[in-house]
């Protein structure tokens, strides 16, 4: 029998929290693409004004997986929503119930901020996290297309605005 549990992460978990993000873009096949730190880690997560948190989920008290979000806004709700970002689980753990004690996790965080939405993204080829989300009650959005400004295009963007 297993004893999972999902707490929230501190700065003592850093170095384990860039070890999951490393193996997450492992499995999206964009390693290339992690250039976060701990040190990075700890400023953006850990900080008194940081605008993103994160869960860890362990087993018998070894992390297994993790959980970060942040909140957003709907303005024709007039109420926040909870963001998830990104969310991992070690093979070796899953189908252990470890997803979905995050999801729980996330879920009751976002009841108790009164959240009007709990959201996320998911790439198209990754049928097995489309499936674990269908089974959650989760509904695919249709006739959103997401668009992104990388931190150069932020920057020259910005300097149009001086």
């Amino acid at each position: 029998m297993t004893d999972i549990t999902v707490r929230p992460a501190t700065p003592d978990d850093a170095t384990t929290i860039l070890q999951f993000i490393t193996e997450l873009a492992i499995f999206e096949k964009a390693e290339h693409e992690v250039l976060t730190s701990v040190e990075l880690i700890q400023q953006t997560l850990f900080s008194t004004d940081a605008k993103a948190h994160a869960l860890i989920c362990e087993n018998d008290g070894k992390a297994i997986g993790f959980a970060v979000y942040f909140y957003n806004y709907s303005t024709w709700q007039g109420k926040y929503g909870l963001y998830l970002e990104d969310l991992y689980v070690a093979p070796d753990a899953r189908r252990s119930g470890a997803g979905k004690a995050l999801f729980k996790a996330l879920a009751k965080i976002a009841a108790a901020n009164n959240c009007g939405r709990f959201e996320w993204s998911v790439l198209d080829w990754n049928t097995p996290a489309i499936k674990f989300y269908q089974a959650l009650g989760a509904q695919a959005k249709t006739e959103w297309i997401g668009y992104r400004l990388t931190e150069p295009q932020i920057v020259a963007l910005a300097a149009q605005a001086e």
